[in-house]
């Protein structure tokens, strides 16, 4: 007798990883509660079909509780979430003696997540990756595309790996634009496709640049995985870049065929890469 899995639980940000997420439990038939974030999760998901509800990010008590009232054993934290306004942190009492106890502001991006995984797991839920729901979304080694990075390319490659990992270490953020060996741009608050659209106005002329993208060294396999998908390339080709490096076996491709058809298309190079220092 084969054991049912365990229900999921689905703390939904922006972007088509929670809907991909969704259809994924819907094919499988797995039972799954949504906890869909305002101000981030896309509406247009949510039909009345689907099990859900809306929490505000001061909200993370009431969403927590709904998760056990499911009944739910396994979450994925998946989506963008974007710096909230003053009103989206008006925290209830839970989440208020969250912060408290975690010292907010002494805490990057990423130790905020690992406290609220922490968190989480301390009321018996188990926190996974999306990748152990859907593996194929993780990124293959080596060259995806039909267009292979050049000796400029590769040059670039490396030392935007560097950049990355130095980034990373100090958690800042995942990708930087490198081009001819001058590293034109790092990712900040503002999110891989503003760093492009930026960096696509500071080019010089010759070969266009390379964006690379990577976990970082300290970062939970979890939560937060770089991603890339079809607008990563739509946005590479606006900019006038030649392609992407990111990371084997430690980010997602939403779409990959869709993203290897673009990339051919538009003469570029998608390429999983596996840094020596990660």
């Amino acid at each position: 007798m084969v054991k049912a899995e365990a229900k999921l639980g689905i703390i939904a940000g922006g972007g088509v990883l929670p809907k991909l997420l969704i259809e994924h439990c819907q094919a499988t038939g797995r039972d799954y509660f949504v906890i869909a974030v305002e101000n981030n999760a896309d509406k247009a998901i949510f039909s009345p079909d689907i099990p859900h509800q809306w929490i505000r990010i001061g909200q993370a008590g009431t969403g927590l509780k709904a998760l056990q009232q499911e009944k739910v054993s396994e979450i994925v934290m998946i989506g963008t979430i974007h710096r909230p306004s003053f009103a989206d942190l008006m925290p209830d009492l839970r989440t208020t003696a969250f912060f408290a106890k975690i010292g907010l502001k002494s805490l990057g991006d990423d130790g905020i997540l690992r406290a609220v995984v922490a968190e989480i797991e301390g009321e018996g839920m188990r926190v996974v990756g999306i990748q152990n729901v859907m593996p194929e979304l993780l990124v293959k080694n080596g060259v995806l595309t039909k267009v292979k990075p050049d000796k400029q390319a590769l040059a670039d490659i490396e030392r935007g790996t560097a950049a990355a990992l130095a980034l990373g270490r100090l958690d800042i953020g995942q990708s930087v634009v490198v081009q001819q060996g001058l590293v034109l741009g790092v990712e900040g608050i503002e999110g891989t496709d503003e760093l492009i659209k930026r960096c696509g106005t500071y080019q010089r002329k010759g070969v266009g640049g390379v964006l690379v993208k990577l976990r970082k060294p300290q970062q939970d396999m979890r939560i937060d995985l770089p991603t890339i998908g079809p607008r990563t390339i739509e946005n590479l080709h606006a900019a006038g870049m030649r392609g992407v490096a990111i990371h084997t076996g430690n980010a997602l491709i939403v779409d990959e065929e869709k993203v290897i058809n673009l990339a051919d298309k538009y003469k570029m190079f998608v390429v999983g890469i596996t840094p020596k220092e990660s």
